[in-house]
């Protein structure tokens, strides 16, 4: 078997993009959008009637944007066998209330479509008003992925909240320490096994599975080759085309890394919102990293709006102001 297949028999495979084209030829388990991905997707000409479409019969900016997004996730679906995450808006990282409400316009926007909850996950960014939000929606039978997680202490609160799965960035981290290092990174020694982003995910892993938790782990933004083989036995590995390929190119043989059966069962009473803020405050990179996540996040959701604005002008309408 190529690694790819290999990697398969022990973890699900998930298609990282908004391409749906590579998701047609990879024909993955499940997908993975986010505002970043649904941009450069929207880019594309092929794809230029999901905007038109959402332009012509929205009432709003805001709805068109909405529209976007479910009409790239129903086509995804096509595609896939499982499920499609699709991204709230990440302006409302810090508000539960508008963030259970733009999740429950998302997935009204897809019943309409003929699309079942049980296909969709609503991705929330990893903040305690996130988490919230989540544990609200989970209780209406609308799945959560928890992204843009960096530590031990959001992963915990996410599966404390019962939601459906957790996205853990190995790429963003293995980036944060190697700026921080400077000249003094050494890429073969923090590569593989040894890898930041790695061990910060084998750490939420064992944590996770030794509390029992049913949330999934799904490991997301890799960088290379050998962070994803190092993850193999993961719950989901969301991965991009061009790392699915030489996935599939290479041939040689690597172990199952992750194991739910040796991790050792714990006790623990859940995280305060004290506890967790604390956390996070001490954690430099998290911290970081989260905060810049959400700024990347927001900055492509408003180009996209802007995007969608020109259009609705060039047909001589305008909408009311957002």
């Amino acid at each position: 078997m190529n690694q790819l297949e290999q990697l398969a028999s022990l973890t699900t495979i998930v298609a990282d993009t908004g391409d749906i084209a590579s998701i047609a030829k990879i024909q993955p388990q499940d997908a993975t959008t986010n505002p970043s991905l649904i941009l450069k997707a929207s880019k594309d000409p092929a794809y230029r009637a999901f905007l038109t479409e959402a332009v012509e019969n929205s009432v709003s900016l805001e709805d068109a944007a909405d529209c976007v997004l479910v009409n790239f996730g129903a086509e995804i679906l096509k595609h896939v066998k499982g499920r499609v995450s699709t991204e709230v808006d990440a302006r409302l990282s810090f508000d539960v209330e508008k963030t259970i409400a733009k999740a429950r316009r998302l997935i009204e926007l897809y019943e309409e479509k003929g699309i079942d909850r049980e296909r969709v996950l609503i991705k929330i960014a990893a903040t305690w008003e996130g988490v919230q939000a989540a544990r609200v929606l989970e209780k209406e039978n609308i799945h959560c992925n928890l992204t843009l997680i960096f530590s031990v202490a959001q992963a915990e609160i996410a599966a404390n909240a019962g939601v459906t799965l957790i996205s853990p960035f190995v790429g963003r981290i293995y980036d944060w320490f190697k700026k921080k290092a400077g000249a003094d990174w050494n890429e073969e020694a923090n590569a593989g096994e040894n890898d930041p982003g790695v061990q910060s995910v084998r750490k939420i892993f064992e944590r996770l599975k030794g509390l029992g938790a049913k949330t999934q782990i799904m490991g997301a933004s890799f960088r290379n080759k050998g962070q994803i083989v190092a993850l193999a036995g993961c719950d989901l590995l969301t991965i991009s085309p061009k790392l699915i390929e030489e996935l599939s190119n290479a041939e040689e043989k690597f172990e199952q890394k992750l194991d739910v059966a040796k991790v050792t069962p714990i006790r623990a009473e859940p995280l305060t919102e004290a506890q967790w803020r604390f956390a996070m405050c001490e954690d430099e990179m998290a911290s970081y990293k989260l905060d810049e996540g959400i700024r990347a996040f927001v900055k492509d959701t408003l180009t996209l709006k802007e995007t969608l604005r020109q259009m609705r002008t060039e047909t001589g309408k305008i909408w009311p102001q957002d």
